[in-house]
């Protein structure tokens, strides 16, 4: 009876770390380089009106790992939010303040400079902001991905 409860253990647990190998998976099909002046940048709709995004590796909307740069213009807020699962957020280009609370409030939060990075635990809330310039930035997360505003009236989903 014990070796079948072992056996049981043993299978359950190589289950569930297959299944967790293949949410984390990322893959590429071949060697790319990206280039901030030469990707697809799209205007980001789950952000305030002015972002713009391009996905790098994976994709956002699917269970796993993917990569995706954000561009923001100067002097631009994101006001107070949450997402489902953990984030590390890399400055590329320019400055990003971050801040963390329920209340957008640049007084409590720190501005990163190009080549920091902060870790984001999921449903932990922040705000972040840029100063007087263009501002990049690296996003890499677990899909699906998405974005919960604190107060619902800041969503552009909610105000078309």
């Amino acid at each position: 009876m014990k070796l079948i409860f072992i056996a049981s253990m043993l299978l359950a647990l190589n289950g569930t770390a297959l299944a967790q190998d293949q949410i984390e998976r990322m893959t590429a099909d071949k060697m790319q380089s990206f280039r901030a002046d030469e990707v697809n940048w799209q205007p980001e709709a789950i952000l305030p009106a002015g972002a713009e995004s391009v996905v790098l590796v994976g994709d956002p909307t699917k269970a796993g790992v993917f990569i995706a740069w954000l561009k923001f213009p100067a002097d631009y807020p994101i006001p107070a939010h949450t997402h489902p699962f953990t984030e590390v957020i890399t400055v590329l280009k320019g400055k990003l303040g971050n801040g963390m609370g329920e209340t957008f409030d640049k007084t409590n939060g720190e501005v990163l400079n190009v080549g920091d990075s902060f870790v984001l635990p999921a449903g932990h809330s922040h705000y972040v902001w840029t100063s007087d310039e263009e501002t990049i930035v690296e996003l890499i997360a677990t899909g699906p991905w998405d974005i919960t505003y604190i107060d619902p009236e800041d969503d552009p989903r909610n105000n078309p």
